[in-house]
């Protein structure tokens, strides 16, 4: 059989299907495993891959119907696997969280076969549109996604909110639909919001998102550990000299402390962005979206710690700042830039020391801020490292930089598939 042939027989469920086909109907996967274990068979490898295409949802296991997939092994370590999306009854596949169940079913594999065990998902990005959201902007004119505009205005409000209740009105004033869930006894336990003229099935019933399908750490619990007394205007002038303190508090926390810091630093950051004055507001609010993901750290975190603390009477702090700037404080406020830059060089500092993969980008748009306020910029340089959040090593494994391969699963556009076809890797 030669490319060609093989291309025609995984393609031709797409070119049989009458509906719309997907603008990439190719799925392309490889699965790896460390160069110090055991070189495996064919044979286990292509349980391994029996195994993963099931996992994604593309090909269960007893499914006559289900995509077609080829895996190919041309190294002792890993496989590739490629697949069309298109079934062979007609249907798309549902595969939406195909490498999270992935990762689950190898984390199987290294148990049974005594391979190295590889870092969990840290499940700290953000959760990115779908191509149905972003096409569904593009057709109204928006310039975002419904998603993407709710989680920008959920987290604001649930970085200045001081109770359940003030987060739920801040959504409704910032002009959301809110939906609120109580359990049997009719304690609040969730919500959802949706945007005002956001609907689905022809227009009949708003697109509902609860807090958890936004992001990770805007699930209803999580929001109220952000919680923090309100602060009387006196605390402004005060503000900076906090989070100096609590960045040097940063430099010396363990794993599970700064966890709780990072968190608070960056609810600190949104806030900053909300109540910066005009000039800089939008330096500091893509400073602030720079660090969200470094703000979610996998693994347990303290809620109680002085450098916790400083940040979020900070944050409380910065509600009175526009009023203040008003007032004649604007310097005040300004001077808190030279400290954002110091805590996050810290939390950046942290990241490193815990093997994670934290980035600076934020140090370097506030140093840009500070700079338009004609503020002097700290000296201290910040070095550039990739702007992602790694999974913290398990002790003693593991540099500290990050390794060369993620562990089991890598999800590649650059590597062209076996098959020639038209669709891109996935």
């Amino acid at each position: 059989m030669t490319l060609s042939d093989l291309a025609l027989l995984l393609d031709a469920p797409v070119d049989a299907l009458r509906g719309p086909k997907p603008a990439e109907h190719v799925w392309h996967v490889s699965v790896r495993n460390e160069p110090d274990d055991r070189v495996l068979s064919d044979t286990e490898w292509a349980t391994v891959a029996a195994e993963m295409v099931a996992a994604a949802g593309l090909a269960p296991h007893g499914d006559t119907q289900a995509c077609r997939w080829v895996a190919v092994r041309h190294a002792d370590d890993h496989i590739h696997l490629v697949a069309t999306l298109a079934r062979q009854d007609g249907r798309h596949p549902r595969i939406r969280g195909d490498i999270p169940r992935m990762h689950t079913a190898a984390r199987a594999f290294e148990t049974a076969w005594d391979l190295t065990p590889m870092s969990p998902l840290d499940r700290t990005a953000r959760r990115a549109p779908v191509t149905g959201e972003r096409e569904k902007a593009a057709r109204r004119g928006l310039p975002e996604s419904a998603r993407e505009s709710l989680q920008r205005t959920v987290r604001e409000a649930a970085a200045r909110a001081t109770g359940t209740n003030d987060f739920l009105t801040r959504l409704r004033d910032a002009g959301l639909r809110v939906r609120e869930h109580h359990d049997e006894n009719g304690a609040l336990d969730g919500y959802a919001v949706a945007l005002p003229g956001d609907r689905a099935d022809r227009g009949t019933r708003p697109v509902w998102f609860s807090g958890r399908t936004l992001a990770y750490d805007l699930s209803l619990p999580r929001i109220r550990e952000r919680f923090h007394p309100t602060i009387g205007p006196a605390d402004l002038a005060r503000a900076h000299t906090r989070i100096r303190e609590a960045a040097h508090l940063l430099t010396r926390a363990g794993r599970a402390e700064g966890a709780g810091d990072v968190a608070a630093l960056g609810d600190l950051l949104v806030v900053a962005a909300a109540t910066s004055p005009t000039a800089v507001r939008e330096k500091v609010r893509a400073a602030a979206t720079a660090f969200e993901q470094a703000s979610r750290t996998p693994g347990t975190r303290t809620l109680h710690g002085t450098a916790r603390a400083h940040f979020k009477a900070s944050a409380r702090a910065l509600e009175h700042a526009p009023r203040t700037a008003r007032g004649g404080g604007a310097p005040a406020v300004l001077t808190l830039l030279i400290a954002l830059v110091e805590a996050v060089e810290a939390a950046t500092a942290w990241h490193r020391a815990q093997h994670h993969d934290a980035q600076t980008r934020a140090a370097a748009l506030l140093r840009e801020a500070a700079i338009l306020t004609g503020a002097p910029p700290p000296t201290r340089p910040s070095r550039s490292v990739p702007r992602t959040v790694q999974v913290t090593s398990a002790a003693g494994r593991g540099p500290a930089t990050a390794p060369r391969d993620t562990g089991g699963l890598l999800r590649t556009r650059s590597a062209p598939p076996p098959s020639p076809g038209t669709g891109r890797s996935r």
